[in-house]
């Protein structure tokens, strides 16, 4: 990693930081629960080469992010659960999307690998590079260079999987069970409700899992849904295998609720929704045994 000295004097300092630890995992002194946590959009480290040469200002950039999710779920590592973080932001590459949803018309060259054209994401110009911020705006000036995807990719993209795979796997092989929570927020709406849950309609998580995040945020007053609008993106269809003891759910916070939108800054309800949400995931951890299954296979049967 550079020294503070030749950060100030180069400007794609920032992409070195990131290069060198793109991905960071906060650990418990020991990992006492069979959870996994998850935040790979709340990355706020901009390459100033990245910015350079997009047609957006920094704050227009930045309403990709799925910002300070990280510290809202912060207390997930006192309850015993590691906490896994991608330090790159989603605009410049989102590590929920399957690694052929790239927008070949975006690059000057062909691609040198296989690209999933069918995608609608990519259609949208959200795929793996985003081609657009909130809203459809685009971010870049000109095309990029093949070699940038498969930078990006190599760099980026297979470390981030690497190391949520690594946990998992550690975590499965040491409770015989793996629980991924995948962290995210939504752009706020006027019908939104204040949590939706995404287990890809039952395919990536048991209705035990579900149904118990579901009771941790609403005995702290939230409003919560399921699966619409939001059911789960690559990420939980990659690691949700509940038959095979690995369960993935997807988690979306209304930003309105702690985020000032526009100015991507923390509103004044921040702390407490942070202890709010730390109070959830504390419940949603002891509330995730047996007696969840019980208590949904009861509602199940009614």
């Amino acid at each position: 990693m550079r020294s503070p000295a030749a950060c100030r004097t180069d400007p794609d300092c920032v992409l070195d930081t990131l290069r060198a630890e793109p991905v960071r995992v906060v650990r418990p002194p020991r990992q006492i629960v069979p959870f996994v946590f998850a935040s790979p959009h709340s990355g706020r480290l901009y390459p100033a080469s990245f910015v350079a040469r997009s047609r957006l200002n920094p704050v227009c950039l930045r309403r990709s992010e799925d910002a300070f999710v990280d510290e809202l779920f912060a207390a997930v590592v006192t309850w015993g659960a590691p906490l896994v973080l991608a330090r790159f932001p989603r605009a410049y590459l989102d590590v929920n999307r399957a690694p052929g949803e790239l927008d070949a018309a975006m690059f000057d060259g062909a691609l040198p690998f296989a690209v999933d054209r069918s995608s609608p994401r990519v259609h949208a110009g959200l795929g793996i590079i985003p081609r657009v911020v909130r809203e459809g705006v685009e971010i870049y000036r000109e095309k990029l260079t093949p070699r940038e995807a498969e930078d990006r990719i190599q760099r980026f993209y297979r470390p981030y999987h690497a190391q949520l795979e690594r946990l998992l796997t550690e975590t499965r092989a040491r409770f015989g069970v793996a629980i991924l929570v995948d962290c995210h927020s939504m752009p706020s709406a006027a019908a939104a409700p204040d949590v939706v849950l995404g287990d890809r309609l039952g395919l990536a998580a048991a209705p035990h899992v579900t149904y118990a995040a579901e009771c941790a945020f609403a005995a702290q007053g939230f409003r919560v849904a399921r699966n619409a609008p939001y059911a789960g993106g690559h990420t939980t269809q990659l690691y949700g295998r509940p038959n095979a003891g690995a369960h993935a759910l997807q988690i979306e916070i209304n930003r309105a609720l702690y985020l000032d939108e526009e100015r991507v800054e923390r509103n004044p309800s921040f702390d407490d929704m942070r202890r709010r949400i730390g109070c959830a995931m504390r419940d949603l951890i002891v509330f995730s045994g047996p007696q969840a299954q019980s208590a949904a296979a009861r509602l199940a049967a009614e």
